[in-house]
């Protein structure tokens, strides 16, 4: 059995502690696998060594993250609870002042957890309550009270039902207001990224304010709009064969390089490995220069229908 491979960390200095989150996570993004799928890749991640699990509310994979847990401490594969890293999400049905400690509640009974590590607000948006529709239907949304809904997520904190509490799909824009009426900074701000999506502006916001970006989408997957930018590029091909390694790889190294976190799905067991084997070499400084040159574009512009891009400007 190959060696398992320790993942490095970064602290979360907005946290309720020295918190430290694994750089590279697994994540459960809703697609059309069944649940003892998503059971059965958690488990093999664990062997592998991943210790950060992506989950939300919305994803309707809770319940097979915790039953996975549970298993992979029943049968010894951790030690405790305490070396895991969870993280999960309030959906923008419940992203209200009154809602959101119970939705918290909510979601550590379907984990069957005591605590999260980290809590996300989804999206910087709300809807009507109990009427879940995906994409969201405009008609459906209502103001959101960031103020209220952020004091809610710090009572959370203060409850110890989440040891950090973050945000997800913020802008610069929404960080802004945010921080203007937080007396808990966000740990973490969860947002797509990739190699033809890069966030500069927003990754230096989020430095300069002691937050730590976590990219989803790492690899440019998550919707059919067309060839993929990142892993359909000639040029980083070349890069990957430079290096003995794939795109997949090349892609990692670099939102590693870049000093942010990640969330990659994948529940092929040797994928789940090759996505590991990113922290013993490095890309060059022209290879570098190279990928800031690519294309610049959303993948996925927002979660309403129709698209109201304003919103999360």
């Amino acid at each position: 059995m190959a060696a398992i491979i320790e993942i490095p960390t970064k602290v979360l200095t907005n946290s309720s502690g020295q918190q430290r989150i694994p750089v590279i996570g697994m994540g459960s993004a809703p697609d059309f696998t069944c649940k003892k799928d998503t059971r059965d890749a958690i488990i093999e991640a664990i062997k592998q060594g991943y210790m950060h699990f992506d989950t939300a509310a919305a994803y309707g994979s809770e319940q097979a993250l915790g039953e996975a847990l549970k298993e992979a401490l029943d049968l010894g594969l951790l030690v405790s609870r305490e070396e895991l890293f969870v993280t999960s999400k309030l959906w923008v049905t419940e992203n209200q002042p009154h809602l959101v400690v119970s939705a918290l509640q909510k979601s550590l009974k379907t984990l069957q957890l005591e605590y999260l590590d980290l809590y996300l607000i989804h999206w910087p948006l709300t809807s009507q309550p109990g009427k879940f529709s995906f994409p969201i239907v405009v008609e459906d949304l209502l103001p959101f009270d960031v103020k209220g809904v952020w004091e809610s997520m710090e009572e959370c904190l203060k409850l110890r039902l989440t040891r950090a509490i973050a945000v997800s799909n913020f802008s610069v824009k929404k960080l802004q207001n945010l921080l203007s009426v937080a007396n808990i900074l966000p740990a973490v701000n969860q947002v797509e990224m990739n190699l033809a999506w890069q966030q500069k502006e927003l990754r230096a916001f989020c430095n300069a304010n002691g937050i730590v970006l976590t990219a989803f989408s790492p690899l440019r997957k998550g919707a059919s709009r067309g060839p993929n930018e990142v892993m359909e590029n000639d040029m980083l091909k070349e890069i990957a064969e430079a290096h003995g390694k794939s795109i997949a790889q090349v892609s990692l190294r670099w939102l590693y390089e870049q000093g942010v976190t990640f969330v990659a799905k994948s529940y092929d067991k040797e994928r789940m490995s090759q996505n590991l084997q990113i922290f013993d070499w490095a890309l060059t400084k022209e290879e570098v220069e190279k990928i800031d040159q690519i294309k610049q574009n959303r993948l996925i512009p927002g979660p309403t229908k129709p698209q109201l891009n304003d919103l999360f400007e």
